[in-house]
């Protein structure tokens, strides 16, 4: 590998915070695509296991626009040209701990391309949800799967790619 290659920053971020694992995984597919770097962000509270207790507090969070305390460790965005956001569709938004990290760091200018799994329930519009978080951002049109995208994650990752003029990883 030449010092120049090893020196070479990637131009892509892929930050996701996932409930159930989905999430996580179009992350890992995203990643594999493109050669961007990936970070699983995490609440510093938890959110309960049980689905009722975790609807009650989600709506709650979701109403106040709350933005809990992650966990230490998410690298800075400023030196990424493209970030890629993900989130569970929660109550029909990005789910509160991507909000908080969103909301916490400076993306003007950045290519910001939202992805979000879900279970059939509340249209979500992650694109003006982010965009208020992000004004100075581009945020364009999120890719949203069903579950985990099953065994065509791929395909629908590499459409999306495209339309968004995001090059796929050159092997």
């Amino acid at each position: 590998m030449t010092d120049t290659k090893r020196n070479q920053k990637t131009q892509c971020l892929i930050v996701s915070y996932s409930y159930s694992g989905n999430t996580h995984r179009i992350a890992r597919g995203i990643q594999e695509l493109t050669g961007g770097d990936r970070y699983e962000i995490y609440p510093w509270q938890p959110y309960p296991m049980a689905f009722p207790e975790l609807l009650n507090q989600v709506k709650k969070e979701v109403e106040h626009g709350y933005h809990p305390s992650l966990l230490p460790g998410a690298p800075s965005p400023v030196s990424y040209q493209v970030i890629f956001a993900g989130s569970p569709n929660w109550c029909g938004t990005i789910a509160p701990p991507l909000a908080s990290w969103l909301y916490k760091n400076d993306l003007s200018g950045k290519i910001l391309l939202p992805f979000y799994s879900h279970c059939g329930g509340v249209e979500a519009d992650f694109r003006k949800d982010i965009a208020k978080l992000c004004p100075k951002a581009d945020v364009r049109e999120p890719l949203q799967t069903i579950g985990d995208g099953g065994g065509q994650l791929k395909e629908l990752i590499g459409r999306w790619l495209r339309e968004n003029k995001i090059r796929e990883r050159q092997y």
